[in-house]
């Protein structure tokens, strides 16, 4: 099975049918896995509801809130085990268009890209209906990544990429200490230690219509100072080069 996008939700009832069924319509198949956290507001029905119509819909049910990052664990493995080759992430709320999962895939295909990513910093500044403070905080977010790893990615805490699935094989996403969007930088270091190709295609970033945000300045403090601990951690480890 080639393709499957990953797509964590907790309390995403406004957004979670169309965006399924976004791409579901797209000119390459996709298979859709939903990672729900226990969402109170029938998220998960909504999707368990649309599965006896579309056979490449998925779902894994939590407990409640777990964080961020064992969700894409969770959700890695689970495409592993099914032996997927391409292996997406990308937001519910429709901030990321589905349509760019068509770009990355073929960056990853046809180009040669280990992990291809969704960028809203690789061509300016692309983001649309974010108050000015968030911007220059995401933005001085990867600056400041950059300057502590020594990674050149210019969007360090993206949500939306492809990976060939030998690269989360070799990542193991269980040795992966972050859980919340510090868990995107660590995703990011990781390839970029064993020496993949990453590559950025430039994306517009659209803030979220409908529903309500899930992120606060305590998750980019967690990010921040998780950073300093994972580049601490990585002078004790190896990381075989491919």
């Amino acid at each position: 099975m080639p393709n499957i996008v990953i797509i964590p939700t907790y309390k995403e009832k406004e957004n979670i049918e169309a965006i399924i069924k976004a791409i579901s319509s797209l000119s390459i198949p996709f298979d859709i896995l939903i990672i729900d956290d226990n969402s109170p507001d029938g998220t998960a029905d909504i999707v368990k509801n649309l599965q006896p119509l579309m056979p490449n819909l998925h779902i894994i049910e939590r407990p409640g809130k777990l964080g961020l990052g064992t969700a894409y664990i969770s959700g890695f493995k689970w495409a592993l085990e099914k032996d997927y080759s391409y292996i997406f992430e990308m937001d519910a709320d429709f901030s990321h268009d589905p349509r760019d999962l068509v770009k990355l895939y073929k960056a990853c295909k046809d180009n040669g890209a280990d992990l291809a990513i969704g960028s809203r910093y690789i061509s300016g500044v692309n983001v649309v209906n974010w108050p000015l403070s968030r911007v220059i905080m995401s933005y001085v977010a990867s600056i400041y990544v950059r300057a502590v790893t020594g990674m050149r990615i210019m969007d360090t805490t993206a949500g939306l990429k492809c990976y060939r699935r030998e690269v989360l094989e070799n990542i193991k996403p269980d040795h992966i200490r972050s859980v919340g969007y510090g868990f995107q930088i660590e995703m990011k270091f990781t390839a970029w230690k064993l020496g993949y190709k990453i590559v950025e295609i430039p994306i517009v970033f659209t803030d979220r219509k409908l529903g309500t945000s899930k992120m606060s300045g305590g998750i980019f403090n967690e990010a921040l100072w998780g950073v300093l601990r994972m580049k601490f951690r990585s002078i004790f480890t190896k990381y075989p080069r491919r």
